[in-house]
């Protein structure tokens, strides 16, 4: 027996939607609980402000703004959504899922639906898994999510971590297409040091002990190990992924890497020689680090200031925890439509 198959077809994303919370943190009230300086922190990482949810503001209220935005740009309607990818490491259940609570708040309760969990790589593995889905026919169009509270696992007086994190959404529609909008995905990880990023303790240490003075879990993380893996190693991936496309620096548009830090960001750009036509998003400045949030957040960000940008091509690189990373060279989504 052979089983019937279709031909593949192309994909892009068709529409972008951000969502950042109203309350803006500068560094100010940041730096006196953790004995540092509002100069110490822009030389370290850039970040000048941050964005915070408020208590009664959960993972899925700003994940449902930001999709509905991205939708409405698409011009579709919830109902159009027949899949819902959402990456994310702060939903505060193992099951049922944030993708079907999401789901839920749109009001199509029928579309396939899960998270994914590939910290601030999860979007671009999101954006890599919609591609396939749409080009096998799995899919028509697939909502892909990247949102975390970050401020519920941070500890406000860790040193290391109080001043990088921040809340926020972003959303990407990714639907059928003409032409190639999305190249071959270049991903994998450096598993050996998977413990330079953790959050910490687990539910296991509660079970094992219900008894113990157990604190709540915080993100914890290496700093000089993040930084050196992430400058020396994502390069050679952003060249990977130019090859996989394609294409040279030359004929890129956009730089739309991970919001981790500016020393990095910046780094990257010299270190695949980037030409200074190409745009690079620095929406690290004033969101911070949102995790799988950040990239689709910084896309948004892009596009309103550089709405010429609109259509063609970015490279997006993410990369964290696990430590795994993922890049691709995709058209970034046209004029929305509404």
């Amino acid at each position: 027996m052979t089983l019937q198959t279709t031909a593949p077809r192309n994909a892009r994303i068709l529409s972008v939607g951000g969502y950042r919370p109203p309350r803006v943190v500068p560094n100010s009230e940041i730096v006196d609980r953790i004995d540092s300086t509002d100069e110490w922190i822009q030389q370290r990482t850039g970040i000048m402000t941050r964005h915070i949810a408020s208590a009664d503001e959960s993972l899925v209220d700003m994940a449902e703004k930001a999709a509905r935005v991205a939708i409405t740009r698409a011009g579709l309607t919830p109902e159009d959504i027949d899949t819902v990818i959402f990456a994310t490491i702060t939903y505060p259940y193992q099951a049922p899922s944030a993708a079907t609570e999401v789901l839920t708040r749109l009001g199509n309760t029928h579309a396939a639906a899960f998270d994914l969990s590939a910290a601030c790589a999860g979007f671009c593995y999101g954006v890599a898994l919609a591609n396939d889905l749409v080009r096998n026919r799995t899919a028509n169009n697939v909502l892909v999510i990247g949102g975390e509270k970050l401020s519920d696992f941070t500890d406000p007086d860790d040193r290391a971590t109080a001043f990088i994190f921040a809340d926020g959404a972003g959303a990407v529609v990714i639907g059928a297409s003409e032409s190639v909008g999305i190249a071959p995905t270049v991903w994998g990880a450096n598993a050996e040091t998977r413990d330079a990023i953790t959050m910490q303790p687990s539910w296991i240490d509660y079970k094992q002990d219900p008894t113990a003075d157990i604190k709540w879990p915080d993100i914890s993380q290496q700093g000089q190990t993040v930084f050196r893996w992430a400058v020396y190693e994502m390069a050679p991936v952003g060249l990977k992924a130019l090859e996989a496309a394609g294409i040279t620096v030359d004929q890129l548009d956009a730089f739309i890497p991970h919001q981790a830090n500016e020393r990095i960001i910046d780094s990257l750009a010299k270190s695949m020689k980037l030409p200074d036509s190409v745009a690079i998003a620095r929406d690290i400045r004033t969101t911070g680090n949102t995790s799988a949030a950040s990239i689709p957040l910084a896309m948004d960000a892009l596009l309103t200031e550089h709405p010429e940008l609109h259509g063609k091509t970015a490279l997006l690189i993410g990369f964290g925890a696990g430590l795994v990373f993922a890049g691709q060279v995709v058209e970034l989504p046209p004029v929305p439509k509404k």
